[in-house]
């Protein structure tokens, strides 16, 4: 974690503020970085670190690209039942879904939505944006006032740029992400590099979740189709992990490239409390497998729920 972040540290209220302080030391001893902000969405009261501070998205771009073809699909310029044709030679890859597919197939535009919010499905992904371009996604969020986020290439592209570095050797791809880091905060390779990547920080996915949850962004029924979508995501293992239960739910989207894990989303309580969190980070550790990482993050969302609903 950088000075910058370290010194970042805040909240709304002194109680705020110390669990703020709790979750950088934790994130710390993890050999995590990043950038965490945390939102009650009916008092306003709100906490975290480095809540400006750019990351490349990874998979938590799916969620600006599925509020557009929402959008699309809302105000009548896009048809939800228009067939796809995926060919799994051009398919963009991935760990999950059509990805995986070893046959040409035929998807509906609103279940490639759906596929690339519940499994982060690449493929899906990508052929959604074969539709809509990221020029489109980031002019269409800077016309509904939403600054910080910024959609610049599809998928394929950071594939393609750590394939003609490294070819298919993973662990180098990850060892050279974890050492790439610019003293400018850029990166070596251009699609890690958040001023030249599909990027965004913790505040602006905040507010873009605040203007979903309020129907105060795009359209009042795409807003509606995305809350509901959220909830459908496959993988609990990082914000809900200690919070979802009976009467609380998650709706979110994750984001996971090499040492980026990243997870925003919206907890919901049996009470109606509304609590916004957003967790973007990078590792120290060059490895693939990091529990210790996950249940920081699940920590993190705990402490920060905890605290804002102890300041009602």
């Amino acid at each position: 974690m950088t000075e910058s972040d370290t010194d970042d540290v805040s909240g709304s209220t002194a109680g705020l503020h110390d669990a703020a302080r709790d979750v950088e030391r934790d994130w710390r001893r993890t050999g995590l970085g990043g950038g965490f902000w945390a939102r009650d969405l009916g008092t306003g009261h709100e906490l975290g670190f480095g809540p400006d501070r750019l990351f490349p998205l990874a998979s938590v771009i799916k969620l600006p690209l599925a509020l557009v073809a929402f959008d699309e699909i809302v105000t009548g310029r896009l048809d939800p039942a228009e067939p796809i044709d995926l060919d799994p030679a051009t398919a963009t890859a991935g760990p999950s879904g059509i990805s995986l597919f070893r046959h040409p197939a035929r998807i509906a535009v609103g279940d490639l939505i759906m596929q690339s919010l519940s499994v982060s499905d690449n493929a899906a992904a990508d052929a959604l944006f074969d539709r809509l371009p990221p020029e489109l996604i980031t002019r269409r969020l800077r016309e509904w006032g939403c600054a910080g986020i910024t959609v610049r290439h599809p998928i394929r592209e950071l594939n393609q740029a750590l394939a003609e570095l490294v070819g298919d050797d993973r662990q180098l791809a990850l060892e050279l992400t974890v050492r790439a880091n610019t003293r400018g905060g850029g990166h070596a390779v251009a699609q890690l590099d958040p001023h030249r990547a599909n990027a965004g920080s913790a505040r602006a996915l905040i507010d873009l979740l605040e203007r979903i949850w309020a129907d105060s962004v795009a359209t009042p029924g795409a807003t509606a189709l995305l809350r509901e979508a959220l909830s459908h995501q496959l993988r609990q293992h990082r914000l809900a992990a200690d919070l979802i239960s009976d009467l609380t739910s998650v709706r979110s989207k994750t984001g996971t490239l090499l040492n980026l894990r990243h997870e925003v989303g919206v907890v919901e309580t049996g009470a109606g409390e509304r609590l916004a969190v957003a967790a973007l980070t990078s590792s120290s550790i060059p490895a693939f497998e990091q529990p210790e990482a996950e249940w920081a993050i699940a920590q993190a969302a705990r402490t920060a729920v905890d605290a804002l609903l102890a300041e009602r």
